[in-house]
């Protein structure tokens, strides 16, 4: 029999049309353009402001799109799977809300929650039920609406999150394109520096929870960045070692969209030079699970069938890992 690997066939993605820039953040909290620009790398985000959407409907955008560009029948897709920290609701999942608006009625759904660090988690999740031949097309989504979780009055971290969604097709194919290889680790040591304190069954919200802005993220900046870039570097570096991919064979490095600092230090460590370094967070910001595959939306026309990519991220958990993909198609076709 011969082997099954799992192929990205088509992206598709959405953001918000209302855009928060700098100079607006300068007028909520004391802050400029030049210090979020050297310290973080965001010029703007994109906002869900619309009363009453959350991440599902991003997601039904971007799915929306990435099966019209793939000519999918609704009835062929198996399963999909949405990465988030910011469900619209703490049940049901996004993806089981996803199916009913996309009429999937042969899939089965769910939600994976690992944080920045989840479109990860469900490229190889997803690579795996390829692989054992039992599903042919999934859809995979990276949704979050982080501006539903971040406090607007705190300098250190409302410069650094913005909403949006991107979707991938995972379909099956026996040649050497897709994913190819994978390092996935987690550490539950990263909890104190990285949570949101409240709205789980430890606290659940009150008076004090929101009144204290406990339902937004906390964050030890320093130390997540320390471990951010240690931890993506060194596991890129392995991903590409094992690989035999050089910065002269590697067409694309794909990081989390966290930080430009911590961008620049995984480039510097691989070798890699700027240009083969995918970075949008200068319009976008963090969009946690979600930069991943809107990297890739951004950049489809420039992806030639066989180039060698490694994506790689870092999140809360901690969790943090990097995947090897060789692409599977002409981006210009699509």
């Amino acid at each position: 029999m011969e082997k099954i690997n799992a192929v990205i066939t088509g992206v598709g993605g959405y953001v918000p049309d209302y855009v928060l820039t700098n100079e607006e953040i300068s007028r909520m909290v004391d802050t400029t353009d030049e210090w979020i620009m050297t310290r973080i790398g965001v010029k703007e985000r994109r906002i869900l402001n619309e009363e009453g959407l959350g991440s599902s409907y991003m997601a039904r955008k971007a799915a929306k799109q990435l099966m019209q560009k793939t000519n999918s029948n609704p009835d062929d897709v198996d399963l999909v799977i949405v990465a988030t920290t910011t469900p619209d609701y703490v049940f049901p999942s996004v993806a089981s809300i996803l199916c009913d608006k996309l009429g999937l009625k042969n899939a089965f759904a769910y939600d994976l929650s690992a944080a920045c660090c989840g479109f990860l988690y469900a490229m190889e999740t997803a690579a795996n039920f390829i692989r054992s031949g039992r599903y042919k097309k999934i859809i995979i989504v990276g949704a979050d609406k982080m501006s539903s979780i971040t406090n607007y009055t705190d300098r250190a971290t409302c410069p650094i999150f913005g909403d949006g969604a991107a979707a991938f097709m995972l379909e099956p194919t026996t040649e050497e394109f897709g994913i190819l290889d994978t390092a996935l680790r987690t550490d539950g040591k990263g909890l104190p520096f990285l949570h949101m304190k409240a709205g789980g069954s430890v606290c659940p919200p009150s008076y004090f929870t929101v009144d204290n802005h406990m339902h937004t993220v906390y964050q030890e900046g320093r130390t997540v960045f320390k471990y951010a870039v240690s931890n993506m570097s060194d596991i890129s570096a392995a991903v590409a070692e094992r690989n035999g991919l050089t910065k002269d064979n590697l067409d694309w490095v794909v990081p989390h969209q966290a930080n430009m600092r911590i961008i620049d230090a995984v480039a510097n460590r691989m070798g890699v030079p700027s240009e083969k370094v995918m970075v949008n967070i200068q319009k976008y910001g963090n969009s946690s699970a979600a930069t991943l595959p809107l990297c890739i939306w951004d950049y489809e026309d420039k992806l030639k069938k066989g180039d060698n990519m490694i994506f790689t991220a870092f999140g809360g958990g901690f969790t943090w890992g990097a995947i090897y993909v060789k692409w599977g198609y002409d981006g210009k076709k699509q």
